[in-house]
Parts: structure tokens; C-alpha cells; sequence
């Protein structure tokens, strides 16, 4: 028997466009290839093959299908001819027949039997004296006669055992199967869709594989749920089906475009108003399958999900269950909708332009991850700020692929950078008289300008083994070389001085060296016989002369943020400690919290020295 797996491997390993360019002359089209369409008389080419996505398409005549198709269409052999043929090439044995799975593929044709009479029947049920209800509910909802036909609106009547009666010609196991019944043990069976608006879930082929259904009186069923789906069952998995996918596939392909709703009511009233490309999951967050199937149509499927909170949340959830999955050119795209307003709201309201304008510039992955943990929790704290870097990395560390995670990671630390550290205006040099000393601090200005004897003296004893760690007096000769980052870090580097006296004298000389620099040049802080040395055994990027400048700016910016965060939580730690008496429940959650961030800053120092370790191995 073969399996879906099995025959997508084999369409996997065929390269379609050398199939068809045995009897057809491809042009190559940007990454597809083109010509006039073998199934019906052209002169104008219509016909396109693409490698990448496996199928062919005209969008002339509409014929569409893959490698198998192809051979069955246009070249006249029966499946499993033209199933043995293209296996030969691949290099793939067919699997022998299995007497199992032959039974089972049975066993689904029957059901789908089940499912299609389910549907006529429902369908019949809409149009009689029982779907008066939801024929108005369908006129309130604007809903036009084709589009009520080509969607297959019914109704399920109030009755508990009318599906029995309506598909006698099926037994109750079958009707059990198929998810139409429910049975509880000790009663009898009973229907699962009752006094509801139906709609048929259908599979990429057309086939009817489950229902949803929307009660209509919920003062009847006042616990019920307002919509309900069929339950899973061998035709329906929820979570690898996409509601409308065999209409909108096609759409697409005309469009461009795919468009992702969150509920199937959405997706037909984008229908209606011409947006005939809109898919939906079925009652749970988008899955890792789904996101898949989106992608065998477009490079970056729009989700556009409802503007309240919970519509804001499936889209972050859809975002995260992507970013494990990114891949080159493959990414999503997410539109925000008006606050309060679902699709449907908005055309109501504003119309299919209105609509249009949103899907035409919808925010990408990046932006949208960056903004919804920005907005996640207040920022107004030093502990805040670096929850927000610390949510961001987390879901950076779960991207795959490692040229897309480095982009990420680049990008947003670089935005986190210039919100949390935003550059102060430059000031205007003017001289100073220097601490201790009665000459002014700078003896004029200079690309690397001579630190005074008193300053100096401070930041060496700093960097050679004053600082409280090697991590510490890295980083204050990285910022040496790079004084652009101190004013960009400033204030951060002022509450750490203030916090910690070791280190406190030698950031108040940097600051003030800083401040006298044209930081528009490459500057640096010098001694009298060069840049102060670093601490040994100690291997960082931004502290190699081998390094690319923008790629050292970028390390020492990382450094630093993880140099400040971890004195100001533990600092919070003791506060969380010293309020133990007064709130004793209170404080422990506090510091439990606090220790686990701790634990997380010290595996990202750690984390974050061994990566520069190996890139200066690397190097040398």
C-alpha cells in the first residue's frame, strides 16, 4: 500500500520540470519555468512549473497537479504505471502491497460515503421548514445564495436520532466513526450536531471529512459551545486540516497571496468580498503541519487574526510554532486588525478596501515578535528591561536554522540596544579640572588622547585585577577601544558604578574620557604607550584586533548588558530578602524568581564566553 509519506518522497526526489520538458519547451521565469499550456490551445504562455512547490498550473484552463498527475493526464498511464515509472527514476522500490492498509483505505472510503450523505442531508434540512432559523441567521449574516451553495450551509435539526433515520443504509458504528454520533456508556447513542448552522469540513481534495456547526439558540443549550467541530476521527485530524484550503489553493496561486482567519465564518465572509484565498485551523492554534501546508502555497502566508487580545495571543503562538520552522525566503506575515474588530467587523464596516490596505502592508515576523514582548509587560525598570531581552533570546534560541537565529539575534538585540540604551545628544567639550589634580583633565583634544596620570592609574588597576571578575575587566577595556559604546551605555554604566566600588572609579574616568572624544571618528582611550592592555587569559571578540569593528561594537554591547543586569538582580534579591518579616510569602516568590534569573544571566555569561573562546580559536 503506499502511503502519503511514501508518495511524498517520491514527489520529493523527482525534479517536475524535467518531467515535463520532455515533451513540453520550458522557459525559465524568474524560480519557476513557463510555456504554452499542453491541455488546451494558447498563444499567450499560461502554464507554470515550479520546482520548489512540486505542481504545475495553468492559469488558463486551471489544470493543475504534480509529478503523478502529469503522467496520468498527459501521458495517459494508469496511476500505478505512472507511480512505477517515476519510482524507477528516483530510485525508490514501490512497496508491496499490504493487505492492512488496503483495508483501511477501504474502511475511509466508506466513511467518506458516511460524510457525503451527512452533508446532503444537512443540506436538505437547511432548505426545509426546520432551517427557517438559520436561513435568517445566514440573511442577517449577508450571506449571498452562491455563496451559501458553494460553501454547503445545512442544518442540523434539534432531534437526537435524526441521523440514524437520515443515513439508515449506514450502521451506528460507522455514524460512531465518522463522529456524527456520541455515545455515552449506558445510554443510547445520540446525535452530535443538534439545533445548529452546519458547514462541511473538506479535505485538499474536496472531500468531505467532518462538519462545524454554530448553535443557534443558545438559550436551549445554554452550557453548549457556539461553535463545535467533529471530534477526530480516521478522516479528520484538527490539527493537519485547513478549513477551505481546496478553494483557497487555487486563489492563491492567482493572488500571491494566502491569508490565515482565525475561524471558518471569517474565512467565508473574506469569500464574499473577494478574497477568495482565506483559510482557517480548526478550533486550536495554528500547528507546525499547517504552517507546512501554508508554505507548499506561498513563501509568507499572511495571518490575520482578530484585534482583541486572545486574537493578538494566536497570533504570538502561531509565531512561535514558526520560528523553530523558518527557513530561507520562508517566513510569515501578520496583519493587525482595528482593536475589537474580527474580519468579518471590519468589511462590514469599512469595506473590502479597507481590508485591502491591511493585507498590502502587513508587519513581518521580526516586527511582530519585537512588538508583542515589548508590550508584553512594563518597562520601566533596569529588572524589566532585561525580562524583555531574556524573553527575546529565548525565542531566538528556538530558530533552527543558524544564518536565520544569527539575523535574528543581530536585529533584535541591536533594537533592544537602542531602546534601552538610547544615545544622549553629544556634549559640547569643555575643559575640566581632573579629580585630584590640578591640570585640566585633557591636555587638548586628539583622535586618542593621553589619559591624565590619576585617571589612569584608576582604569589600570581596574582592568589588571581591580575589577571584581575577568568578565568586569574585559569589559572595561573593550570600552577603551570602543568609548563610542559608553556615552550609548551611559546611564547603565553609572548605576553600576554607583553599586559597586571596585569597579566605580574606573567607569567615572571612562565617561569623563568619553565625553571629550569626536565620536564620529574611530577614537579611542589611550595610555601613554597604547590602549590599556587586556586581562589575560581572557578571549573576546570586541578585545581582538582581528575583529571586524561593527562585529566587536555588537559583542561589547552584549557583554555590558549582561555586566549591568547582574548586580541590579542581585540587588533585588536582597531587597526581596530584607522584606522576609513583613511578607514572608511574598518574599520568598520573590526571591525564587529572582535566583531563577540569576541562574539563567550567570548560564548566559557562561554561554556567551565560551562562543567568543571558540570564534578566537577559530580565528586562530
Amino acid at each position: 500500500m503506499l502511503t502519503p509519506q511514501w508518495l511524498d518522497e517520491l514527489r520529493a526526489r523527482i525534479t517536475l520540470s524535467a518531467i515535463v520538458g520532455r515533451t513540453v519547451r520550458l522557459t525559465k521565469a524568474g524560480r519557476e519555468f513557463k510555456a504554452c499550456c499542453p491541455f488546451h490551445n494558447e498563444k499567450t504562455p499560461s502554464f507554470y512549473v515550479n520546482d520548489e512547490k512540486g505542481f504545475y498550473h495553468c492559469f488558463g484552463c486551471e489544470a493543475h497537479g504534480d509529478a503523478i498527475r502529469w503522467m496520468t493526464d498527459q501521458n495517459g498511464l494508469p496511476f500505478m504505471d505512472a507511480v512505477k515509472e517515476l519510482a524507477a527514476e528516483a530510485g525508490m522500490e514501490v512497496p508491496a502491497p499490504d493487505p492492512r492498509a488496503a483495508e483501511r483505505a477501504e474502511k475511509r472510503a466508506s466513511l467518506h460515503d458516511v460524510t457525503a450523505a451527512a452533508q446532503a442531508f444537512y443540506v436538505d434540512r437547511l432548505r426545509s421548514a426546520d432551517g427557517a432559523a438559520a436561513r435568517a441567521y445566514l440573511a442577517r449574516r449577508g450571506f449571498s445564495q452562491g455563496v451559501i451553495e458553494t460553501f454547503g450551509f445545512g442544518f442540523a435539526p434539534e432531534e437526537r436520532q435524526a441521523m440514524p433515520r437520515a443515513l439508515s443504509q449506514f450502521d451506528e458504528p460507522m455514524l460512531l466513526e465518522t463522529g456524527l454520533r456520541i455515545d455515552v456508556e449506558g445510554k443510547e447513542p445520540y446525535d452530535r450536531f443538534r439545533g445548529r448552522l452546519m458547514l462541511p469540513i473538506q479535505d485538499a481534495r474536496g472531500r468531505v471529512i467532518g462538519f462545524g456547526g454554530r448553535i443557534l439558540d443558545g438559550d436551549a443549550y445554554p452550557n453548549a459551545p457556539k461553535y463545535l467541530n467533529s471530534p477526530d476521527t480516521p478522516l479528520f485530524d484538527k490539527g493537519r486540516t485547513l478549513y477551505n484550503l481546496h478553494r483557497a489553493a487555487p486563489a492563491s496561486r492567482k493572488s500571491g497571496r494566502m491569508i490565515v482567519v482565525e475561524g471558518y465564518m471569517d474565512a467565508i465572509a473574506l469569500a464574499q468580498a473577494g478574497f477568495e484565498e482565506a483559510v482557517a485551523p480548526l478550533g486550536t492554534a495554528l500547528t507546525e503541519t499547517q504552517i507546512e501546508m501554508l508554505w507548499r502555497q506561498v513563501e509568507r502566508p499572511i495571518l490575520c487574526f482578530d484585534g482583541d487580545k486572545a486574537g493578538q495571543k494566536a497570533a504570538m503562538r502561531a509565531v512561535a510554532r514558526a520560528l523553530p520552522l523558518l527557513r530561507p525566503a520562508h517566513s510569515l506575515a501578520i496583519v493587525r486588525l482595528p482593536s475589537g474588530l474580527d474580519p468579518d467587523d471590519l468589511l462590514r464596516q469599512h469595506g473590502a478596501e479597507a481590508m485591502e490596505r491591511l493585507l498590502s502592508e502587513p508587519a513581518g515576523l521580526l516586527d511582530t515578535l519585537w512588538e508583542f514582548e515589548k508590550a508584553a509587560a512594563p518597562l520601566t525598570s533596569p529588572e524589566d528591561k532585561a525580562g524583555l531581552k531574556a524573553r527575546l533570546l529565548d525565542h531566538v534560541e528556538t530558530i533552527q536554522h543558524p544564518d536565520i537565529r544569527a539575523l535574528y539575534k543581530r536585529e533584535l538585540l541591536e533594537r533592544f540596544s537602542a531602546f534601552a540604551f538610547p544615545p544622549k545628544p553629544q556634549r559640547e567639550w569643555q575643559p575640566r579640572q581632573a579629580r585630584g589634580s590640578g591640570g585640566a583633565f585633557w591636555q587638548g583634544k586628539s583622535a586618542h588622547p593621553i589619559l591624565s596620570q590619576d585617571a589612569k592609574v584608576r582604569l589600570e588597576r581596574a582592568i589588571s585585577g581591580g575589577a571584581r571578575d575577568a568578565f568586569t575587566a574585559a569589559v572595561l577595556a573593550g570600552l577603551a577601544r570602543f568609548p563610542d559604546q559608553i556615552i550609548i551605555h551611559e546611564e547603565a554604566l553609572m548605576g553600576l558604578a554607583a553599586s559597586d566600588r571596585n569597579v566605580g572609579p574606573a567607569i567615572d574616568s571612562l565617561i569623563e574620557a568619553a565625553e571629550t572624544l569626536d565620536l564620529r571618528g574611530e577614537s579611542s582611550i589611550s595610555f601613554d604607550n597604547g590602549l590599556p592592555a587586556p586581562p589575560e587569559k581572557t578571549r573576546f571578540a570586541f578585545l581582538d584586533e582581528g575583529t571586524d569593528p561593527v562585529h566587536a561594537r555588537e559583542d561589547l554591547a552584549e557583554a555590558v548588558s549582561l555586566l549591568v543586569e547582574r548586580p541590579a538582580l542581585e540587588a533585588a534579591l536582597s531587597a526581596a530578602t530584607a522584606r522576609f518579616e513583613q511578607d514572608p510569602e511574598g518574599s520568598i516568590a520573590e526571591q525564587a524568581s529572582y535566583r531563577e534569573r540569576l541562574l539563567a544571566l550567570n548560564d548566559r555569561l557562561k554561554r556567551f564566553g565560551r562562543m567568543r573562546a571558540a570564534a578566537a580559536d577559530i580565528r586562530n
